[in-house]
């Protein structure tokens, strides 16, 4: 580190600068880089306006929900500049680079592209994709231009023209057509052309109500539907296991696991990977994208994106602080609180959680199958005191059913539930006592729990002396993730109580999934429920027509799993982003540039789009 006494002054006028040059014209803030962890803000509310429910209105997302007769919101922002590198990290060495065979696409995201993306001209303070699920009104084409219902069992995309593939062999540069798309389909989900299997990491899922998938023409994909749910056709059509790779290098090398073989269209080249070590990107020159806030520049702006694989948490962290990585989210609050201390330079942003935590009791065993028993647990605990305490007030004090209050618009949010509903969740230890002696258990009971070593063994322990003051007895057996998923979510071994860092509540993925969390049978059903009710939602989910049924019936799934207490509901804590002060554009946007669990699924988009402000950077001494 080479700053010095003599640049503190000039360093932090640079920062707030920038930071105040960041935020939209709108008075919320509720997306702008904090200093201190007592301020954190909400990240902006996820705003979920309903989608046109008719099936023939044309959908266009490209830049006009952005503008305003006084001009764009970003043109109080700094200028973009060309040049620097991003040091990111991973957790976990990169071994496969091939979506066929694994749905963890790790870096893969940064040369590989889908077909739908997010909406870079929407202000971070209107949505700031900082959730897992992209309501239809925030997502923007990326391979594809326009897209429309032509009637209720036809989906038509239009595939945007003047794309080609990186200038590599076997592709070396080609135009990127409606046949690549149909190809890619065929071949992830065994739709024909040669291909009667699909992916072993992907299942058909909803892809089998696929009754054709055609390229009339070079630039026109046209798939029909064994339904006529709009939702369901577009969260299958944007899944994760979408991403589009080269067909002729499929055809050469038979697969692209070799990272060798890797080609995309998208605006980062793999140059070198050293197993274990590090991985480095270069930009594309021939990248056919452009920047949609600035229209003339040519993306990305970034030249190299390094990843560094760090496996620990604590080596990563050491990293950050001493500037070797401009970005790490997924940080805990009190490593956060940390590095405040430490690097105050060093901007953070709160971003909710994909999911709450909870306790996962076994619905079809004694004595977890009676509802009085799992209410009783619910009332033990108080929920309040763990946010204002543990969580330092970083959490909302609020229970959760099936969906995330930070999906507006979607499920059941607590501020909406009866009074009846919020007093079986209010903290009652008396009434708790009371309702297991109703069970026939009015001296408690004995049980285990057997927890994820990656969850929170502190907020566990919490929970524990709760239990303990009405009667409830919990050993905890920790198992590492490996093993505990063997255990539990596999195998069914537990017999009375699990849990793992994200739970089974406060889902914020796409809605059709929610109403699978609970259902019979389910392979993450590893409470045991089959209730006829919820296999009922999930039913009419599937046959819905339109979005305004879709979110009713959802609603109605959360009352419902809310009544019934399936799962002993915490709270939904806040994750921290930390990134220096130099990278701009990053408003903590999920599955964006983290290398940890489900892999960055934006990476390209935003690393295209962000850059690095390399004066300030300078000036600070790196």
């Amino acid at each position: 580190m080479k700053r010095t006494v003599l640049f503190t002054g000039l360093v932090i006028l640079t920062v707030i600068s920038v930071i105040l040059a960041s935020c939209s014209t709108s008075n919320s803030t509720t997306t702008t880089a904090i200093k201190t962890i007592t301020t954190t803000s909400e990240v902006a509310t996820q705003t979920t306006s309903a989608i046109a429910t008719t099936t023939t209105s044309k959908v266009v997302s490209t830049t006009s929900a952005s503008t305003s007769m006084a001009g764009n919101w970003w043109d109080k922002n700094p200028k973009p500049q060309y040049g620097g590198a991003l040091t990111l990290r991973i957790d976990r060495d990169i071994t496969n680079f091939d979506a066929y065979y694994q749905q963890t696409t790790a870096i893969s995201a940064a040369w590989l592209e889908k077909l739908f993306t997010d909406n870079w001209t929407i202000s971070p303070t209107v949505f700031a994709y900082a959730l897992d699920y992209r309501p239809n009104d925030y997502v923007a084409g990326q391979l594809v231009s326009t897209w429309e219902f032509t009637d209720p069992k036809t989906f038509v995309m239009h595939i945007r023209q003047g794309i080609h593939w990186q200038n590599i062999p076997p592709a070396n540069g080609r135009e990127f057509t409606a046949s690549d798309v149909v190809w890619n389909y065929d071949r992830m989900y065994g739709l024909g052309g040669g291909f009667t299997k699909g992916s072993p990491v992907a299942s058909q899922g909803n892809f089998a109500l696929v009754t054709s998938l055609l390229a009339p023409d070079k630039y026109t994909v046209v798939s029909t539907w064994n339904t006529s749910n709009p939702e369901l056709v577009y969260e299958t059509i944007e899944g994760p296991n979408t991403f589009l790779v080269n067909p002729e290098a499929v055809q050469l090398w038979g697969d692209v696991t070799d990272w060798h073989h890797a080609i995309g269209t998208g605006p980062y080249i793999l140059k070198d990977l050293v197993s274990g070590s590090a991985a480095t990107l270069v930009k594309n020159p021939n990248y056919w994208g452009y920047d949609e806030r600035y229209p003339q520049n040519q993306l990305p702006y970034i030249d190299t994106i390094k990843y560094l694989i760090i496996p620990d948490a604590a080596t990563a962290l050491a990293a950050l602080r001493t500037h070797k990585i401009d970005l790490m989210d997924g940080i805990s609050l009190q490593n956060s609180q940390i590095i405040q201390k430490t690097n105050p330079e060093i901007l953070q942003l709160g971003i909710p959680k994909t999911a709450a935590t909870d306790i996962d009791p076994r619905n079809d065993v004694k004595p977890f199958n009676d509802v009085r028993v799992r209410q009783a647990m619910q009332m033990a605990i108080d929920l309040p005191t763990i946010a204002s305490t543990f969580y330092g007030g970083s959490a909302d004090p609020y229970p959760a059913t099936l969906t995330s209050i930070n999906m507006t618009g979607w499920g059941f949010p607590y501020t909406q539930w009866p009074q009846d509903l919020k007093d079986q969740y209010a903290y009652n230890p008396t009434a708790a006592k009371a309702l297991l002696a109703q069970a026939g258990f009015p001296s408690g009971f004995n049980t285990d729990i057997v927890a994820d070593a990656s969850g929170d063994m502190d907020l566990l322990q919490i929970v524990k002396s709760y239990f303990a003051a009405v009667g409830i007895n919990m050993d905890i057996r920790v198992m590492d993730s490996a093993s505990w998923s063997a255990f539990v979510q596999i195998g069914r071994k537990h017999d009375q109580l699990a849990q793992k860092q994200n739970g089974t509540l406060g889902l914020s993925f796409e809605p059709l999934y929610q109403f699978k969390r609970f259902t019979t049978n389910y392979p993450v059903n590893y409470m045991m429920v089959s209730d006829p009710a919820i296999d009922g939602f999930y039913a009419k989910a599937l046959a819905a027509t339109s979005l305004d049924d879709m979110k009713k019936l959802l609603r109605d799934a959360n009352e419902y799993v809310a009544r019934q207490h399936f799962v002993i509901s915490l709270l939904t804590p806040k994750l921290f982003a930390l990134y220096q002060p130099w990278l701009n554009g990053y408003k903590g946007q999920a599955s964006s540039f983290s290398g940890v669990g489900g892999g960055p699924l934006f990476l390209g988009f935003y690393a295209a789009r962000v850059w690095i402000n390399q004066d300030m950077k300078k000036t600070m001494g790196f």
